[in-house]
């Protein structure tokens, strides 16, 4: 493992969740010249549908796809090219990846390596850990009791081990997705658990690539301005031994590869950009910068790191009754409130049954209206819509009540709002409802192993953390929950010399989630930008444009380096992942709906050539 001068270590990021496209995989085996192929498919919400997958089948809870498609589609590649993997597929069963992968060898006449990384499953510590009265880390709460699965978030540093005892591909369990790159830089290069600024640039690095084309212009705010789709080129890192690379893609393929969209994706989902807490790692991105080397290379350095912290935060899963969904295409005049009231109407007659039956209330009910932009709350502009999708999605302990609601979906068909039709919508079923709940878990409490050849080892990892928090910077904003009434009305008058239009007109952004948080990332598409989102775009605006979401306090962290902020929204996502009722339950569309909010520019900003631009987004804001 040299750390000489100039050498490279190329990834190729094939997946950033279980799911994602077949081509990935052949595409950069076959397409780009790499050391390492990851692949990252785990999220809180898929490590909830593997819990309710495994028990029903005890050889079920890993990432299918992962052996099935992309395996069999490039191994024999693999082995040519001498092209390591590091996935994270095993899931909940990571023994049951391998052995099926093993399997796969065999047929294919292919002979690699496999490690499996160990000791992320803590399910047999939740009865101890209850009876010690352990609260969750963002509610306070104590455990649910229907645990079904517990799985710590490892680090690189098994990994780094499984590949030094000659892994050709580590599977690892839960892991925070950016491990599946650091491991293999640390392995490389040979950094050490207290190369903390390394270690955060290498985190970083796996962080960009870590939901596949999200990095080669996949959700860009410019969507318009990606070309060829269909074709997009997954993303290729350039690692240098500092820590430093540059993100590029295969050659002649699709997607883009732009500082601003590289920016997007290093705030996706991040909360503090000075504090991201990694097992191996605190990382501060604050300082970050991109720099456009060519069409198709971004230069990423100026990472810093901070000593880990001592614990493991656990993703635990529990079963909390069942759920399920009706849905009717409502046609015509006043069609948003028709399916409303034929929504309303359904949960009112299904009570009266439950009532009659000795059935238990619903434990949740939501009724939105798919066109009238429900997402958008009170700045939706199709309140006059007239072809809708009614949702209404409701929660039971009881899977026969459930049965009853599904029966009552397709009498609206008949006897209620005229205009009332559907594809072929069949009667809904029902499903187990298996939530998230997570905690901190000492890192001395867990013996992390790694099984090469059958033969297990013992990872060792420092558990004494020493990060200390520090204060938050001045330039850290916060906004209280809002106490009560109606949010403060912007003005509606446009100051002399200024130009009102949308946010988007001068930022970019991308959000997501992490539990019952969504965070948005806003990027300056000039610095000269950066002081209008500064003064205009606060945690209070934000707070007011969203207070038909969020229940908790926002806040706004600076990120000076990319000319940027990152809000980060509490209690905004109606509980989160498998919790939330809600169309966007993973706070996916919050970045687009605040690009919509009004901003007021200095009219020398924004330059001659962009009238036509200013005409069509005041006619938009006038819509």
């Amino acid at each position: 493992m040299s750390e000489s001068k100039g050498r490279i270590v190329r990834i190729g990021g094939a997946s950033g969740f279980w799911g994602d496209s077949s081509v990935a995989a052949p595409q950069l085996v076959l397409g780009a010249k790499i050391d390492y192929l990851v692949f990252d498919y785990l999220a809180e919400l898929t490590m909830a549908i593997m819990a309710g997958q495994r028990a029903k089948n005890p050889e079920a809870g890993y990432a299918t796809d992962f052996v099935d498609v992309a395996m069999r589609s490039v191994l024999p590649e693999l082995a040519k090219r001498k092209i390591k993997v590091v996935a994270n597929a095993g899931g909940i069963n990571p023994q049951g990846c391998a052995d099926a992968l093993n399997r796969l060898m065999d047929e294919l006449g292919v002979k690699l390596k496999v490690a499996v990384v160990e000791g992320d499953d803590v399910s047999a510590k939740i009865p101890a850990l209850r009876a010690a009265g352990l609260k969750g880390m963002f509610t306070g709460e104590p455990l649910p009791e229907r645990i079904v699965s517990a799985n710590a978030y490892l680090g690189g540093i098994p990994i780094a081990q499984a590949l030094a005892a000659g892994a050709d591909i580590v599977i690892t369990g839960r892991c925070v997705d950016s491990a599946v790159t650091l491991g293999p830089l640390m392995h490389e290069f040979g950094w050490k658990a207290d190369d903390y600024d390394r270690l955060a640039m290498g985190s970083l690095a796996g962080h960009i690539i870590e939901c596949g084309a999200q990095a080669t212009g996949g959700l860009h705010t410019d969507w318009d301005k990606v070309p060829d789709w269909a074709h997009i080129g997954y993303p290729v890192l350039e690692c240098e031994a500092d820590g430093s690379f540059i993100v590029t893609k295969p050659a002649n393929t699709g997607g883009l590869i732009s500082a601003k969209a590289v920016a997007e994706q290093m705030l996706y989902e991040i909360g503090d950009p000075g504090a991201y807490i990694l097992p191996d790692v605190v990382c501060d991105f604050r300082q970050v910068t991109m720099v456009q080397e060519g069409p198709e290379r971004v230069r990423v350095s100026g990472g810093r790191g901070l000593p880990p912290t001592d614990s493991y935060k656990v993703s635990a899963t529990y079963m909390d009754g069942f759920r399920t969904a009706g849905m009717m295409v409502i046609v015509g005049i006043d069609a948003v409130a028709k399916a409303q009231r034929t929504g309303e109407a359904i949960l009112e007659r299904t009570r009266e049954i439950f009532k009659q039956r000795g059935l238990p209330d619903y434990t949740a009910t939501k009724i939105e209206v798919i066109g009238a932009e429900t997402s958008y709350g009170p700045h939706s502009r199709a309140r006059g819509a007239r072809e809708v999708l009614m949702r209404v999605t409701v929660n039971h302990t009881v899977r026969q009540a459930l049965g009853i609601f599904a029966r009552e979906i397709a009498p609206a068909g008949t006897s209620w709002s005229p205009g009332t039709t559907g594809p072929g919508f069949g009667r809904p079923s029902n499903s187990p409802l298996v939530k998230q709940f997570a905690f901190l878990l000492p890192k001395r409490d867990l013996e992390v192993r790694i099984v090469v050849d059958g033969t297990p080892q013992i990872v060792t990892i420092p558990v004494d953390g020493g990060y200390r928090p520090a204060a938050e910077a001045a330039d850290t904003l916060t906004a209280p929950p809002l106490a009560g009434g109606a949010p403060a009305v912007r003005s509606t008058a446009t100051p002399a010399g200024k130009v009102r239009v949308p946010l988007v007109r001068i930022a970019y952004a991308r959000s997501g989630d992490k539990g019952d948080n969504s965070n948005i990332g806003l990027i300056a598409r000039k610095p000269e930008f950066l002081p209008v989102i500064l003064e205009q775009v606060t945690p209070e605006v934000v707070r007011d444009w969203f207070a038909h979401m969020v229940k908790g306090e926002v806040k706004r962290y600076a990120v000076p380096g990319i000319d940027a902020v990152n809000f980060l929204l509490f209690q905004a996502l109606d509980g989160g992942g498998t919790a939330s009722m809600r169309l966007d339950p993973l706070g996916k569309g919050m970045g687009q709906i605040l690009l919509d909010m009004p901003v007021d520019v200095p009219a020398d900003l924004l330059s001659a050539d962009d009238a036509a631009d200013r005409a069509g987004a005041a006619a938009a804001l006038a819509a």
